[in-house]
């Protein structure tokens, strides 16, 4: 597996999302019929790795958009934890929904089990239709992703967002509380979204090759995020990680105030923050100046032109076009993917250790792990 291969998968997503779109958005017009659409009163989203951030990117979406409260779990806390204390006051609640390209994770696989077995109506969101975990779901949403060069995921992370992002609209409509025309208008512009990425690899590629090659003696790496982007903070730290086999935390802005402040192992440790503009930004505008006095290397992930953060950080990685917060983790996880990239290239570490040694596929037990079906 080669660090170019997350380049080329970057640099395929905008085409992914115009030629995949239309297509999902028509399964999932018919993944639910109209009174499980109807009847849905809270919505749980589990899943492990990517799939778990897609949960929280989304968790906004489906609050905001469907006025549907909203979990997003990891599946081992969904399983084991929360599926045996779910609430039976409504039959067929919540919606579970587990998400796995693969479709082959043990605990992902577990918790729809464990939630079907507690009276939820399970749905599966998986790029193979046939796996394992279509075979417990009691729906299946097919987000199939065609091959490509292999590498950390970045197509199958933009498959299951569009997914959530959709069931979300498809929600709201069902519900009335969006017009046709409204959710029409929503589905343009999370479509739209492909131009604004489009646009910002462009503007972005080479600052982030420029920067990865400034801190390619670094070890520690922070990413900072709220909202919807708190999931990109996450995600872009897990891209680095299996990159490079670099430490990299994904933090809320908040916290980081409350905890990485005080860290002074290495008081240069770049630190990504990441705001689209929304609710979030002041905020995190006001941590640009005790990130700065305490010494960190501030890489601004900003809409571009921003001044409030762009304009005082050490680095920018702009983000070009208006996207909407609700959708903006499909945007802004662009900067933290070509980032991990070159970072890969340049200290010469191959994404996933090469699965060589004790890294070999397989080794971490997180599709072999015993599944339990009762709690």
């Amino acid at each position: 597996m080669l660090a170019s291969n997350i380049v080329k998968q970057v640099e395929s997503v905008p085409d992914l999302i115009r030629n995949h779109f239309d297509e999902l958005d028509t399964l999932v017009r018919r993944v639910l019929d109209f009174n499980e659409f109807l009847s849905v009163k809270r919505i749980v989203i589990t899943g492990c790795g990517d799939s778990y951030m897609a949960g929280l990117a989304a968790e906004l979406a489906f609050e905001q958009i469907a006025r549907v409260p909203t979990e997003p779990l990891s599946a081992m806390t969904a399983g084991r934890y929360a599926a045996p204390n779910f609430d039976q006051m409504f039959p067929r609640n919540p919606l579970v929904i587990g998400i796995s390209a693969s479709g082959t994770v043990a605990r992902t696989r577990e918790a729809l089990l464990l939630s079907r077995a507690a009276g939820a109506l399970t749905l599966a969101i998986t790029g193979n239709p046939t796996s394992p975990l279509a075979s417990i779901a009691e729906k299946i949403l097919p987000c199939i992703v065609p091959d490509f060069a292999p590498a950390p995921g970045v197509r199958s992370y933009r498959m299951s967002l569009l997914a959530l992002y959709l069931l979300a609209i498809r929600i709201a409509e069902i519900r009335t509380i969006l017009s046709q025309d409204q959710a029409n208008e929503l589905r343009r512009q999370l479509k739209a979204c492909s131009d604004a990425i489009e646009q910002t690899i462009g503007a972005t590629s080479k600052p982030a090759r420029a920067l990865a090659a400034e801190v390619a003696g670094n070890r520690d790496f922070v990413f900072v995020g709220d909202g919807p982007n708190y999931a990109t903070a996450l995600f872009s730290a897990a891209k680095l990680i299996e990159a490079a086999g670099r430490h990299a935390i994904g933090q809320d802005t908040e916290e980081w105030a409350h905890l990485q402040y005080f860290v002074n192992v290495d008081r240069v440790t770049p630190t990504f923050l990441i705001s689209p503009g929304g609710r979030g930004h002041a905020r995190a505008a006001e941590l640009l100046e005790p990130m700065k006095r305490i010494g960190r290397t501030v890489v601004a992930v900003v809409p571009q032109g921003d001044s409030l953060i762009g304009g005082k950080a050490d680095w920018v990685l702009p983000v070009v076009g208006e996207v909407p917060e609700i959708f903006s983790p499909l945007v802004y996880a662009i900067a933290g993917e070509l980032f991990s990239a070159y970072f890969s290239e340049i200290v010469g570490e191959p994404p996933f250790r090469g699965f060589a040694a004790e890294y070999a596929d397989g080794g971490n037990t997180i599709k072999t792990s015993a599944v339990v079906d009762t709690i």
